[in-house]
């Protein structure tokens, strides 16, 4: 019996359709008794170290905007952020158009995006820096 080669192989593999490459796997799977299911994943590969990081891990939290709804958004700056209400109320207060008033320094991302997403719903305006 003649040897066939790996690009014999591959060559037959490109003529072939979706469906008969299917059954072509199922067929070897009972042949050999293996399965061709993906292998549950082993630790992970160490991180490049001199690669630059996907993204900021900490933000700076602003009010750009207080909107309609200032007692709305002094109570979900409060909740937010764990301040009193009167320290909430002086960062809304401080809030102008051009000024952004500076909410907290260095707030973990996810942490940040939940502040947002409160102070949005209340009638604010947040942005990262």
């Amino acid at each position: 019996m003649a040897k066939v080669t790996n690009e014999e192989i591959i060559a037959t593999l490109k003529e072939m359709t979706i469906l008969e490459i299917n059954d072509l796997v199922k067929a070897i799977e009972e042949e050999f008794g293996v399965t061709a299911a993906v292998m549950a994943a082993g630790p992970a590969a160490p991180a490049e170290e001199a690669g630059p990081a996907a993204g900021p891990t900490e933000v700076d939290v602003y009010l750009k905007e207080v909107g309609q709804t200032k007692i709305a958004v002094i109570k979900a700056v409060k909740e937010a952020t764990g301040l009193s209400l009167m320290e909430a109320k002086q960062i809304v207060d401080k809030c102008a158009p051009d000024a952004p008033a500076l909410i907290k320094e260095k707030v973990k991302v996810e942490d940040a995006d939940a502040w947002k997403q409160a102070i949005v719903e209340a009638g604010g305006v947040v942005e990262f820096k």
